[in-house]
């Protein structure tokens, strides 16, 4: 049985999760409690970033937008990434120290770092952090770069998740076909068929427009609960205007860089009006996957922080009219779903096994990905 723990610092720029995960190969270890529900795979940790420390990451996303080569570290992105690697290191050994763990406890350590620039039609995807740094000062193997063989292959290098959201329906024995709904900064869809076929991409927006029009109106970092936008009432002809957009009815694979979209266009709105229309637009478009499915799933299931936002599942419910539910009450982790799949990426990743494949990111033929630090 071996452990592997995963790390996931999200386009919502809002801190380190950390997850740990028992594997069997590439087998996932659940357990069935009395009640039915799937047991969490492991424990888990977090470790917010400050106010600081966020402000220098959206530096951070401005300095990169003149990146061309995945080497390069213009303007704050150097500062940024030794942050990046501190306040991760920094995670895991708070983490071990709350679990009782030693480093020799831990296989393998998936890294995500922090995206700050994604564009795969040009072959170039960055997330800054640096993995031999963090395997040298934990004395942990990492995994790190987990999207930059699929984007160098011709794939869009998201979403990474799909397989490990199959791994885990089937180790909890569900029903197929299902749907998975990761709703982060940017949201993500797995369709898994009744054949154990995938089909991936991102939907749209998740939370980053509903949390910059916070930031920006109200000095909040989000819609707690949704209760502002349940205040308020979306602007139809804004909406509609935003889901005209080509991306919602190009063919997946597909994927999304977090400044796609911008919640400035919300802005001669009320803040309760601009709120309920960006998670309008984040729940429509969400919806729309199922324009893309060649089975209607049975039942959702909604992972990442939309999961706590009440009148975004409300609005989820209404259009989507089947079972929808999040992943906490099926005995998963809404918030720790994305790092438990990169420790079980990294797994697959040190076996050689595909991480990718044409029906979730596009890449010409099933891909391993990940480069490998030894401490």
């Amino acid at each position: 049985m071996g452990l592997a723990i995963g790390l996931m610092s999200g386009t919502s720029m809002d801190g380190i999760d950390v997850a740990l995960i028992r594997t069997e190969g590439n087998a996932l270890r659940v357990a069935q409690s009395d009640n039915g529900f799937v047991e969490p795979l492991g424990p888990t940790g977090y470790r917010p970033y400050s106010d600081e420390e966020r402000a220098l990451l959206r530096r951070a996303l401005v300095d990169a937008e003149s990146v061309t080569d995945r080497t390069e570290r213009p303007g704050c992105l150097g500062e940024a990434e030794a942050l990046v690697t501190r306040a991760h290191a920094e995670a895991v050994e708070a983490f071990l120290a709350a679990e009782g763990l030693d480093s020799r406890d831990i296989e393998v350590i998936g890294f995500h770092g922090q995206t700050v620039l994604h564009r795969p039609s040009e072959r170039i995807t960055l997330q800054i952090g640096d993995g031999q740094a963090l395997a040298s000062r934990l004395g942990i193997a990492v995994v790190h770069d987990l999207r930059g063989a699929d984007v160098a292959a011709g794939g869009q290098g998201a979403p990474l998740v799909p397989v490990f959201h199959r791994a885990l329906a089937e180790a909890s024995g569900f029903s197929l076909p299902l749907a998975v709904l990761n709703i982060g900064g940017v949201a993500n869809v797995t369709l898994i068929g009744s054949d154990r076929s995938l089909l991936a991409f991102d939907t749209g927006p998740g939370n980053a427009l509903i949390d910059d029009w916070m930031r920006e109106r109200t000095g909040h970092a989000l819609d707690d609960g949704g209760r502002t936008a349940a205040r308020g009432r979306p602007d139809g002809a804004l909406l509609a205007w935003l889901l005209m957009h080509p991306f919602f009815v190009q063919k997946p694979p597909k994927s999304l860089d977090r400044n796609w979209f911008s919640h400035k266009l919300a802005g001669q709105l009320s803040t309760e009006d601009g709120a309920a229309t960006l998670t309008a637009f984040t729940a429509q478009a969400a919806a729309r996957a199922l324009d893309h499915a060649r089975e209607t799933p049975l039942r959702w299931i909604v992972a990442g922080g939309g999961a706590r936002n009440g009148e975004l599942m409300r609005l989820l419910r209404h259009h989507v009219r089947v079972e929808i539910t999040t992943a906490d009450s099926v005995g998963w982790s809404s918030a720790f779903l994305e790092a438990q799949a990169f420790a079980y990426l990294a797994v697959l990743s040190r076996r050689g096994e595909p991480l990718t494949f044409p029906t979730t990111t596009g890449v010409p033929r099933p891909t391993s990905g990940g480069v490998l630090a030894e401490p």
